[in-house]
């Protein structure tokens, strides 16, 4: 059995989980998701838990039954909570401004980069070197998250570019001159 897969992963109060078919619908004070499921896993409403179970022991089923559990779990914690990705910006001259909606970015090219999120993220900058991503489908939040950072991703030799906030860059030291 998954040790994930066999957790019951509970509903708070004010999230309603609807079953129909194939298809779940997780409806909270954030918003509404819905997402289908594999037929192989069987999911069931009891009180106030899910409970997913898998019809039998083969690896592909053993790996959609953790993987089902994790991605209710993750609709239920978006609708009530919500996800948040904040990332940093580092080096001489390089922000972000929020316009509306979008995102105008400058990090050292000859253009301004001007990103257009999709309609259930939410951006900010609360500083020039901040950016926050926000939203309710954590899916979403990480790839999005993902994509402003691969405009310029952090480099080794002085740590410039675009990374989260909680990440380590591996500094490399710089060449060295020697006779």
């Amino acid at each position: 059995m998954s040790r994930i897969g066999k957790k019951p992963v509970s509903i708070p109060d004010n999230v309603t989980v609807t079953l129909t078919g194939d298809m779940i619908n997780v409806k909270g004070p954030k918003g509404e998701l819905t997402t289908s499921l594999n037929p192989a896993i069987g999911v069931v409403k009891e009180g106030n838990e899910v409970i997913c179970t898998r019809s039998d022991d083969a690896p592909k089923n053993r790996a959609l039954h953790g993987l089902t559990r994790a991605l209710i779990q993750n609709m239920i914690t978006g609708v009530s909570d919500g996800y948040k990705k904040v990332l940093d910006i580092v080096g001489v001259g390089y922000r972000a401004e929020a316009k509306g909606e979008n995102l105008l970015i400058n990090i050292g090219y000859s253009h301004p980069i001007y990103f257009m999120p999709p309609a259930e993220i939410n951006i900010q900058t609360p500083t020039q070197t901040q950016i926050v991503v926000t939203g309710i489908d954590k899916q979403l939040v990480g790839l999005v998250a993902a994509k402003i950072r691969s405009f310029r991703k952090p480099e080794p030799y002085k740590g410039k570019g675009i990374k989260y906030s909680d990440e380590q860059i591996r500094r490399k030291a710089g060449k060295t001159a020697g006779k």
